[in-house]
């Protein structure tokens, strides 16, 4: 019964309706609302603004519960050193508003981070605002920004949800080398995969 669930839920990838009040930000394009104040699991309020590094920041949507952050989220610490190293500040939203009485409550945040080893700030997303300005579409959903604020890639953590030693295409790990190092990056975009982010509309 598992395997079944977990195959289902390997291809609820979110298909955004025209009716839905989300924006489409497309590489090159600014960041919005960078200002705004979201609590985070230490307590604390924090802004994209204040986690921004020198040359850029990494924002991921994601959640607690999704088979797919559950397979990608061990490496979002290695991704956190990455960033690091190359000068980029990294942040993980939760925009999943529709369950925050449930598996997304802030309570349950904190418990996942603290579980997991969360070492970079996760915090929540009110009312999807941060998701519907960027476009976030699935959990997990990548947002790389330059030193400008201006996104330099969105899409996957990689090529293989499965494995991470098998993986042959690091898409964010070499946009943060690239970032670094005052490089282009030569993947800027690629389809998300994930659960659809229970967004207010």
């Amino acid at each position: 019964m598992k395997n079944v669930l977990f195959f289902l839920a390997m291809f609820a990838v979110v298909n955004l309706s025209a009716t839905q009040k989300v924006n489409v930000m497309n590489v090159g394009d600014e960041a919005t609302l960078t200002d705004v104040k979201m609590k985070c699991v230490s307590g604390k309020m924090v802004s994209l603004a204040e986690v921004k590094g020198e040359n850029g920041l990494l924002v991921i949507f994601s959640c607690n519960t999704c088979p797919f952050v559950l397979r990608w989220e061990n490496r979002y610490p290695e991704l956190k050193k990455y960033a690091d190293e190359n000068g980029v500040g990294m942040i993980v939203l939760n925009s999943n508003y529709q369950k925050r009485d449930g598996d997304d409550s802030f309570e349950a945040m904190v418990a996942h981070a603290k579980e997991k080893g969360y070492n970079f700030p996760y915090v929540v997303d009110e009312e999807s605002r941060i998701a519907n300005a960027f476009g976030g579409q699935t959990t997990p959903h990548v947002f790389l920004f330059d030193k400008h604020m201006k996104l330099a890639y969105k899409g996957l953590i990689d090529d293989n949800a499965q494995s991470a030693a098998d993986v042959k295409k690091p898409y964010v790990k070499d946009a943060l080398k690239s970032l670094g190092n005052g490089g282009k990056i030569a993947v800027t975009s690629t389809p998300p995969k994930g659960c659809s982010i229970k967004r207010l509309l």
